[in-house]
């Protein structure tokens, strides 16, 4: 009887998991939307949950393939959530043709540490590009409190460097709450200190205009490439403005944040944006990945003109040097402008309230 009863409850609590995953999903959306602070609480929950369901399948009784079946079931589901994170990108946004990919360095998981997205605004196409230090579930915690505080601040801020300034705040906030989490009251505050200190983020902001011209400002993260297709120059990377500022969280944004007017992109010129877990992955010989000369191939094929495509080969490629084994998450989005041939969609309309006097 207590064996049977055990199989009940394990069998119960696998057959529900499919529906506590795709309520996961719903109660993330709604949540999102009322304010980045309350997504960090809901990031974590369907990598917890799928390491529940793995925790139950180790006791599970031999023969039970239909219990394996659930599990596979599951773990699909737990992708659909996590995918609620970082969302696909669209191919097309106001005259932008995007494509945007990721690998992780955690067995597993779909993402990690590494986090993008594109807004159109009645600002502009904004973008961003940030690699969290670490990764696993504290990472996913932060990509979750930086995505929620970008998608607001890029339609509510008029100025990019009012965007970089929210992100700062963000983290700020998820990493004091974090700590309260981790750390009781009686701790020792430097300890708390440490670890705050220890938690930083690169970030790459852009901003696409309407005549191409592309804005930036970069906090430590690899700067883009630039690609013009097969009858053009090899692929550039984008450095003209220096040395970037610090990595977020690791020191106070200075007073003054002026933008970098990187390039402007020609019709069917290419952006390739990256984290630097391309340039650091090795291949068994401690041999170096050539991420240029990558995007070079790509560009003497005409890929230039298919961001999905140079995100596959550049995938393809690097999953080949390093024999499928990444010390480090990795990110590509591609970017191509397609506004002479496809025209740019009507951009949203800032929200105007007027207040008459009866």
């Amino acid at each position: 009887m207590i064996r049977t009863g055990a199989l009940r409850c394990w069998r119960g609590a696998v057959f529900a998991l499919p529906g506590l995953w795709m309520l996961t999903v719903v109660v993330f959306e709604l949540v999102s939307s009322l304010g980045p602070q309350f997504v960090p609480l809901l990031a974590a929950a369907p990598v917890l949950a799928c390491a529940v369901a793995v925790a139950a399948g180790a006791g599970r009784p031999r023969g039970g393939h239909r219990l394996v079946a659930e599990l596979e079931r599951a773990k699909e589901i737990a992708v659909t959530a996590q995918r609620a994170l970082l969302r696909p990108l669209p191919p097309r946004l106001d005259g932008l043709t995007l494509a945007g990919g990721h690998l992780s360095a955690s067995e597993g998981a779909l993402i990690g540490g590494d986090l993008y997205d594109v807004q159109a605004t009645p600002h502009g196409v904004r973008i961003i590009m940030g690699d969290v230090r670490g990764h696993g579930l504290p990472a996913l915690g932060t990509v979750a409190a930086l995505l929620g505080s970008f998608r607001e601040a890029a339609h509510d801020e008029g100025e990019l460097p009012g965007v970089l300034r929210r992100l700062e705040r963000a983290l700020h906030r998820h990493l004091r709450d974090r700590a309260r989490a981790e750390h009781p009251p009686a701790a020792d505050a430097a300890e708390r200190a440490r670890c705050d200190a220890e938690e930083f983020v690169t970030v790459l902001l852009l901003e696409i205009r309407d005549q191409g011209e592309v804005m930036a400002l970069n906090c430590g993260h690899p700067w883009p490439h630039r690609l013009t297709g097969a009858d053009g120059p090899a692929p550039a990377v984008l450095a003209t403005g220096g040395e970037p500022l610090p990595p977020l969280g690791m020191f106070p944004l200075p007073a003054e944040l002026p933008p970098l007017a990187l390039t402007r992109l020609l019709p069917g010129d290419a952006l390739v944006l990256h984290t630097d877990g391309a340039e650091d992955a090795r291949d068994a010989g401690g041999a170096f990945f050539p991420l240029t000369g990558v995007l070079a191939e790509a560009a003497r094929a005409g890929a230039a003109a298919a961001p999905a495509t140079v995100v596959e080969r550049v995938q393809g490629a690097l999953l080949r040097h390093t024999g499928g084994l990444l010390s480090d998450d990795f990110a590509l989005l591609a970017l191509r402008n397609d506004r002479d041939r496809v025209p740019a969609q009507p951009r949203p309309v800032p929200l105007v309230r007027s207040c008459l006097r009866s």
